[in-house]
């Protein structure tokens, strides 16, 4: 018997191509990419340019499934297939980004920062900074200066 021969084509290749105009694709956070079965791609965008328009305020699944005129349950379902976690994973993961954008210019207290992307209270906006990047608001604006060692090694974890 002859044996065949299967071509395995590298993984870089198998992945679709992201969109260099995607907003999510600037940041750390990767780039949601279209998927069979997921959010088409218009309806994304105005998802997530609707988050990043409204992290101040609460948002909320009823919110986010409104934009796309879906159910809660099915816009979840479809938002975690496309973009790899759920939809308040997602917000609280731009909410940080920004509070990292917001820390680098070294001009806003951590409260006002903490206001500005969504949260009613400097504790919490810091505990869920901390779970998020592995350091605390101060400590990673004091090593964008200094460069310390604890805030060099920032590990964004989900």
């Amino acid at each position: 018997m002859r044996e065949q021969q299967v071509a395995h084509a590298p993984a870089a290749a198998a992945a679709p191509p992201r969109d260099p105009g995607d907003r999510c694709a600037r940041g750390p956070l990767p780039a949601p990419t279209l998927v069979p079965g997921g959010l088409p791609g218009g309806k994304l965008r105005r998802v997530v340019d609707h988050i990043d328009a409204n992290l101040c305020g609460g948002l909320t699944l009823g919110e986010l499934s409104g934009v796309v005129h879906m159910s809660p349950f099915h816009f979840a379902r479809l938002f975690k297939r496309t973009a790899g976690v759920p939809p308040h994973r997602f917000v609280v993961r731009r909410r940080v980004d920004r509070a990292i954008e917001l820390l680098a210019g070294g001009e806003l207290p951590i409260g006002e920062i903490a206001r500005l992307v969504g949260y009613a209270t400097p504790s919490h906006f810091t505990t869920v900074f901390r779970r998020i990047t592995g350091v605390t608001p101060t400590e990673y604006r004091q090593g964008r200066g200094q460069r310390t060692s604890r805030a060099r090694q920032v590990r964004l974890r989900w």
